[in-house]
Formats: C-alpha cells, structure tokens, sequence
C-alpha cells in the first residue's frame, strides 16, 4: 500500500504581505509574496487607503512580488483608473524580468509608469 505524507504533498504557500507607507510625499505599498486569486481580497481591503490619494502619487513597490495573476493586475488597474481623474499618478517599481514579462505580455507594459 502507497502511502503519501501530507507534510511532502503540500507545497509551501507564502503568504502575502503589504505594508503601506507614506514617502516623500508619496504613497506606497510594498507587496511581498504572491498576488494570485486566492490573495487578492484581502489585498483589495489593504489598499483602500491608496484610493484615498488626492493628489499623492502612488508607489506599487514590487521588489519582493513573486507572482501576480489576473486578479493582482485588476487590483492595480482598477487602482490606476481611481487615480487618474484625482491627478496622482501609479508608479510601479522594481518589478522582476518574469513580472515585466507578464506586464508586457498582458499590454499593462503600456498602462504604468516605471521606477
């Protein structure tokens, strides 16, 4: 009989973490681990205060962003487009080459401005 250890099955599942901070002016949100679906409702909630920019350039500050699906671009586009018409700008900063790949692939590439 084949018996498979629950502690080997389960892949490690990092979770993620934002810290918002105001910086010179500006507000930023550092994103650590993965944006997938299963984290971006309660990712949703942790930005609200950056829709509350009124003027504040916005920081998304991607240094240790592992993973971002579908769901992690709606919360940065839908973040975008609250933005715009309060005049503060999205600036997305240090993201990685397999990050900048699905940014360009998904024409976001085109969207953001780039720290």
């Amino acid at each position: 009989m084949f018996l498979l250890s629950a502690k080997n099955s389960l892949k490690t599942h990092k979770i993620m973490k934002t810290t918002f901070k105001e910086e010179d002016n500006y507000f930023v949100m550092y994103f650590e681990g993965r944006l997938d679906t299963a984290a971006s409702a309660q990712v949703e909630e942790e930005m609200k205060p950056l829709y509350e920019c009124n003027g504040h350039d916005i920081i998304l500050d991607c240094a240790n962003l592992e993973y971002i699906s579908s769901s992690g671009l709606r919360l940065f586009l839908g973040l975008l487009k609250a933005a715009k018409p309060k005049g503060s700008h999205v600036y997305i900063r240090s993201i990685n080459e397999d990050l900048r790949q699905v940014f360009a692939m998904t024409g976001f590439i085109n969207l953001f401005e780039f720290k």
